[in-house]
């Protein structure tokens, strides 16, 4: 088993509560507040979690700034009161960032049982292999 510090326990229930939060306020018709609230506790999280050095070396890489831009650009403008064009700027940056872990992702899936065979029909298969050797870097 994993032993995770408090700080790291900490940080799985801030970024635990802050998906929910964003999930919730997107359900909610692009709540402003609850947007907000999901992304200050998301990257709150994601610190507490890998730690703040480690958070600004993963969003503040050269090759990563583009997507760092749209990301933290998303979470500010969601924050000012534009939650629509905030989330499709995040959401955006978002993928940029962790497009590397899609393919880890994809292939832990496909070892579950009902979710793998369903990766493994043709047509999804396909598209899936197609868009995991592409985001291979």
């Amino acid at each position: 088993m994993i032993s995770l510090t408090d700080s790291q326990k900490i940080g799985i229930g801030l970024t635990g509560f802050g998906v929910f939060f964003l999930f919730f306020g997107m359900i909610l018709f692009f709540d402003k507040a609850l947007l907000a609230i999901g992304n200050i506790l998301f990257v709150t999280g994601l610190a507490f979690v890998i730690g703040l050095e480690r958070t600004f070396r993963f969003f503040f890489q050269k090759h990563k700034l583009k997507a760092t831009s749209f990301f933290l650009g998303g979470v500010l403008v969601v924050l000012i009161g534009w939650p629509i064009v905030g989330v499709v700027l995040e959401v955006y940056g978002f993928f940029l960032l962790f497009r590397g872990f899609f393919p880890v992702v994809v292939g832990f899936i496909r070892r579950i049982p009902v979710l793998g065979s369903i990766l493994n029909l043709p047509f999804i298969s396909a598209y899936v292999d197609n868009s995991e050797s592409n985001t291979m870097v």
